[in-house]
């Protein structure tokens, strides 16, 4: 299953929510209208037909010109002999045969001879058409299609729509008037509105759909942040496996050292890669293993270090000063790092993303996102809200927990699962 089908399978929530909502806005002011049957090979318009012309009127045959008088026939001569008797003559044999008289042929020249007219054939008006009659019937069972016109109240309730999407209020306006310019007063059909949609998500998202950069620094420090359970263990896992399996070298350290499970789950995750995990007593300074893991990646020559932390709210004041701890820390051993600070968001906490965007954008200078858990919820609109707001590149999304459901962000794949267009 290529990762658009599973998007589309597994966004059903959002695009489910979407599509409802989009079919009940064009049914309440909707107008049948009946569908359109394009022309095919057995539809093809039939030539008009040519009339036939006027029967002329009968013109009298002229008179038959007289043939001469046949010359008499000589007349037999009579045998002298007598006849023999009838009882003596033999049976006639097969070479005996009396000849057939020849058939009558109608002189054509002779009154009431003349031979039977023959039909006319019909016309091409006459003959039945089966396009003609193929198309009527296609026609009688087609559905009709409803369409509603495009004004103010219609743009009003998509407007509702989308921000119950989480698109964000800003978002569902601008995506609103975008659609409308110079289509007010036009009917459209939910398939069309869908295609509108799908086209300003796109446009929307196309700038910020970026894989994330590698530079030939050696190691190059990927940090990994996020709010508690928004799945930034599993996504370090996940990444450092595609890298891996790219042929990168690389090394992870769990900085998470207040959640043994949380170590637990990296070395599962190492083992499946073949990539070695950093590990730390449970209640370690975060900031010293990061120091360390870099020490270790530089000596072995890796290509990448990926450095999970601890979850934390953006709302916790010291929390966050931890963080920002370690980024002081790593920059001690180099300046330029880290290279990558990648923000792990869960779909499913809706506007509050742009909360955690805003804060964690101050404390590690974010460079690129990562959404998660877009198949558990019906608020995948939130991404675009994203887009929109921060403009920051979105390098991944996650539908599941196997390794193949993270996979690049593609905005044209997402905006037409989002709204359940049809590729």
């Amino acid at each position: 299953m290529t990762f658009f089908s599973k998007l589309k399978d597994r966004l059903f929530k959002s695009s489910s929510r979407l599509e409802e909502g989009l079919d009940a806005i064009v049914q309440e002011g909707a107008q049948d209208e009946p569908q359109e049957v394009p022309p095919g090979p057995d539809t093809a318009p039939q030539p008009e037909p040519i009339p036939l012309p006027e029967t002329p009127q009968e013109v009298p045959s002229p008179e038959p010109t007289p043939l001469p008088d046949p010359e008499p026939m000589p007349q037999p001569v009579p045998d002298p002999d007598p006849l023999p008797d009838p009882e003596t003559i033999p049976a006639p044999g097969p070479d005996h045969m009396p000849a057939p008289e020849p058939e009558q042929v109608p002189d054509p020249d002779l009154p009431g001879s003349s031979p039977e007219p023959l039909p006319i054939p019909p016309g091409p008006s006459e003959v039945p058409q089966p396009g003609g009659l193929l198309n009527r019937l296609l026609r009688r069972g087609a559905k009709p299609v409803a369409r509603r016109t495009l004004d103010d109240a219609m743009l009003e309730q998509l407007e509702e729509l989308l921000i119950t999407a989480d698109m964000g209020v800003d978002t569902a306006l601008r995506v609103t008037a975008n659609m409308a310019e110079g289509r007010l007063g036009n009917k459209l059909s939910t398939d069309e509105i869908k295609t509108l949609l799908a086209d300003e998500i796109t446009r929307i998202m196309e700038p910020v759909a970026r894989p994330m950069p590698l530079y030939p620094k050696r190691p190059q420090v990927v940090l990994v942040v996020g709010v508690n359970g928004s799945g930034k263990t599993t996504t370090i896992g996940k990444l450092a496996s595609q890298f891996k399996a790219a042929g990168k070298s690389v090394v992870i350290a769990a900085g998470d050292t207040f959640r043994a499970a949380a170590v637990e789950q990296l070395q599962v995750w190492g083992d499946r890669a073949g990539v070695p995990v950093l590990t730390a007593p449970e209640g370690s300074d975060p900031a010293s293993l990061a120091f360390d893991a870099m020490a270790k990646a530089e000596a072995d020559g890796a290509d990448l270090l990926m450095i999970d932390t601890a979850g934390r709210l953006q709302n916790r004041a010291d929390l966050m000063e931890e963080l920002a701890k370690i980024v002081r820390v790593i920059r001690k051993k180099d300046e330029t790092a880290p290279h990558n600070t990648l923000l792990v968001l869960d779909a499913t906490t809706g506007q509050n993303a742009l909360n955690q965007v805003e804060i964690f954008r101050k404390i590690s200078d974010v460079s690129g996102l990562v959404m998660t858990k877009l198949d558990g919820t019906a608020r995948g609109g939130v991404l675009v809200a994203l887009a929109d707001k921060f403009g920051l590149p979105i390098h991944a999304i996650g539908v599941g927990e196997q390794i193949d459901d993270l996979a690049p962000f593609e905005p044209a794949e997402f905006a037409a699962a989002l709204t359940g267009k049809e590729p």
